[in-house]
């Protein structure tokens, strides 16, 4: 809706006096193409965090095996809270006692074409396809190239809204992540433990 804070939530879980999230002031990712970020969040439960630039926030989803380049994975995407634009290019160790506790690397980052289209075939705009449930789009990423889809399979009346992030043919290779403590970060060839040790001044 017009006027909306979406970044509300977002904002009232966290102590930016504590954390070095970035709070959502900025304009970080104008005049660049719509872009995608997948992080990995070592929190209480390793997990992916999947976000999609739409109407000037990321659209956010908590994967918890990550993608998969297969496309007979069917990947459970829980949604989460908008996250800014700035937070594309996040990486760092949130602080013990703060909303998500632990470090964040950018496994993967880059642009992305919306693909998707109505019961005719005819191209929408990809906040539309959200909300109607089922969003096409491809991924110009380091590790992620080609198409994907996301769909939703159950709503939020009573129980938590849950999606579907599926690779619509196969890839070249099976690209997707293995092992994450061993990932290495697209922004800055970091791997969580080092992350980690960095910003505790190991």
């Amino acid at each position: 809706m017009p006027g909306t804070d979406t970044l509300a939530e977002y904002r009232r879980k966290r102590d930016f006096g504590k954390t070095r999230e970035p709070s959502g002031q900025g304009g970080a990712g104008a005049g660049r193409e719509p872009g995608f970020v997948v992080q990995i969040h070592d929190a209480g439960t390793m997990h992916f965090d999947f976000r999609l630039e739409v109407d000037g926030v990321l659209k956010s989803w908590s994967v918890p095996k990550g993608p998969s380049g297969d496309p007979h994975d069917k990947r459970l995407a829980v949604p989460t809270e908008d996250h800014p634009l700035e937070y594309r290019d996040f990486e760092g160790t949130i602080a013990e006692g703060e909303y998500g506790a632990g470090t964040v690397i950018v496994w993967d980052e880059g642009g992305y074409e919306n693909r998707s289209t109505d019961k005719r075939g005819h191209g929408i705009p990809f906040a539309e396809a959200l909300a109607d449930g089922h969003a096409s789009f491809r991924l110009n990423g380091h590790k992620l190239r080609g198409d994907w889809a996301l769909t939703r399979f159950r709503q939020g009346d009573g129980e938590r809204e849950s999606w579907l992030l599926v690779r619509h043919a196969p890839a070249a290779r099976a690209s997707g992540p293995r092992d994450p403590r061993r990932a290495r970060s697209a922004l800055s060839g970091r791997t969580l433990k080092q992350v980690a040790a960095e910003e505790a001044g190991g």
